[in-house]
């Protein structure tokens, strides 16, 4: 039996928040890709390696637990691992079958408060609907937050709306960023206002004030997922992409970001600090363009993981991110493989946060 369960109140009524991705973490959660899966075309033997990179340094600061679509997955992803001298003392495997890689939409959106003395979570489980209906099916992937609450026993709080995890980031402190190309896409919640979808964010993630950015970059198929553009560093500071070549079909779309951002004000009314980072430029794969952003970093404690192409820009991107997280280590990995599949780091990751 579930050990999962409904509550009457929402989360915010019952003090509960989405913490900061720097908050402190028990874990990371990955969801291996699978080698029938769609998301890397007549590529996949390229991406274990990124992943055996990425959990490398992730078993350094926190452990890791990876959901698997098989036995034989797992089997394989244990070669893979002792292959690259990946430590596996801190990674944890979980018989959670998932048709895509992408964990930071299909799975758990994590919640904290603070209760009598004591730091209490709980599980959301959002909607979803692999991206609008684009790659059926994804019956497993939408079950993967279930799954976990009843591993961890946590409340599970099950909203009546659609949302990924890449589409929305949160400062921690009450304001949370996303955009109007992604949340108000009718490919989502056709039936709800964004006044509607609004009241849901602030009624399940603990938040007052929400900023709305437009579209997102070029060739990203999640309809303008956030974290391609804009990232909370503290609960003050923003940074944002920003592309300097005129004639490349960013620019406008992010100069547009860029100058909302300048206006804006979290829930006390407080301006953000807005730091404008590189773009890689054009990356592209059999002229298909990839939505290549540094944007897509991960934080885990005391680690900064950020993707890079092998462009110039990548020590650029690392150095202000170094600058923005001087307690953590700020370590850059290649993405060029990876990207391939439309996303990178904090696409395939999701932070559990410590009790």
């Amino acid at each position: 039996m579930s050990t999962t369960f409904l509550l009457r109140r929402n989360p915010t009524q019952l003090g509960y928040r989405m913490p900061a991705e720097w908050e402190p973490h028990a874990s990371t959660w990955l969801t291996w890709p699978r080698p029938d899966g769609i998301s890397f075309p007549d590529r996949y033997d390229t991406v274990p390696p990124v992943y055996a990179e990425l959990i490398r340094h992730l078993v350094t600061v926190e452990e890791v637990n990876i959901n698997v679509f098989s036995p034989e997955l797992e089997e394989f992803i244990r070669k893979v691992l002792r292959e690259h001298k990946v430590p596996t003392e801190r990674v944890r495997f979980h018989p959670f079958p998932a048709y895509e890689p992408w964990c930071r939409d299909h799975g758990p959106i994590f919640l904290v408060r603070e209760r009598e003395g004591q730091r209490e979570r709980a599980v959301v489980d959002w909607g979803y609907n692999a991206w609008g209906g684009k790659y059926p099916p994804y019956d497993l992937d939408d079950a993967i937050p279930q799954r976990v609450a009843e591993l961890r026993k946590l409340p599970l709080f099950s909203p009546a709306m659609i949302l990924e995890g890449g589409s929305i980031e949160v400062n921690g402190t009450g304001t949370l960023m996303t955009t109007e190309a992604c949340l108000l896409n009718p490919n989502r919640n056709p039936k709800l206002s964004q006044s509607e979808i609004s009241q849901f964010l602030k009624d399940f993630l603990g938040i007052s004030k929400i900023l709305w950015l437009g579209e997102g970059i070029v060739g990203d198929d999640t309809d303008g997922h956030i974290d391609d553009l804009a990232r909370f560093v503290s609960p003050q500071t923003i940074v944002t992409v920003v592309e300097e070549d005129i004639e490349d079909a960013n620019y406008t779309l992010l100069q547009e970001n860029y100058n909302r951002l300048r206006k804006a004000s979290d829930h006390d009314g407080h301006v953000f600090n807005v730091v404008k980072l590189p773009t890689p430029g054009m990356v592209e794969y059999q002229g298909q363009r990839l939505p290549a952003s540094y944007a897509n970093f991960y934080i885990a404690n005391g680690l900064v993981l950020v993707p890079t192409f092998r462009h110039r820009n990548d020590a650029v991107a690392i150095e202000i991110l170094q600058r923005e997280f001087p307690d953590r280590r700020v370590v850059g990995v290649d993405s060029s493989e990876l990207i391939w599949g439309l996303g990178s780091f904090h696409c395939i990751t999701q932070q559990e946060p410590a009790p």
